[in-house]
């Protein structure tokens, strides 16, 4: 049985039944709801989330990606920065990764104005964090990948060989 063929499956679309999964892979429903019940029960599966369109409401999220550059010390490391920067509620996602700065860090708010001032009234002061640089996001075209918008905004020619 394959978990990742139902982890697959629950990533495309969380509101998928056992039945549903069980008719896609092939695998009893029974096994189905076993493994998924095994996989939440292990913190594979950590939660179910909608993917929103932010554009389609009227009360907007204002998003940012934020970079930062960090200084590690004998008693601090990623891990310790990273815990304390997680438990903010304005970060939605929180990455450390290779490149020119150490962590990416998604951040939401109601405004402009909220997400700079959460920037820099509570990330920036962290000892640890020498540089931030801070990207609003304008418009998203694609979110966990699923595509947003309405799709007729493509005037590219079609092609076929």
């Amino acid at each position: 049985m394959s978990e990742r063929e139902v982890l697959e499956s629950l990533r495309e679309n969380a509101r998928y039944s056992a039945a549903d999964i069980a008719r896609m892979t092939d695998l009893e429903e029974a096994e189905v709801e076993a493994t998924i019940e095994e996989l939440e029960a292990a913190g594979v599966v950590r939660g179910y989330q909608a993917v929103v369109d932010w554009d389609k409401l009227a009360d907007e999220r204002v998003r940012a990606e934020v970079e930062l550059n960090v200084t590690l010390d004998r008693e601090t490391g990623y891990d310790d920065i990273a815990e304390r920067l997680a438990r903010f509620p304005e970060v939605k996602a929180l990455r450390l990764i290779s490149g020119d700065y150490d962590f990416d860090m998604e951040v939401e708010g109601d405004s402009i104005r909220e997400v700079s001032q959460f920037i820099s009234e509570k990330v920036a002061p962290v000892p640890e964090i020498t540089q931030t640089v801070t990207h609003y996001v304008m418009t998203s075209y694609k979110e966990n990948g699923i595509e947003l918008g309405d799709g007729e905004d493509d005037d590219r020619l079609s092609f076929s060989p």
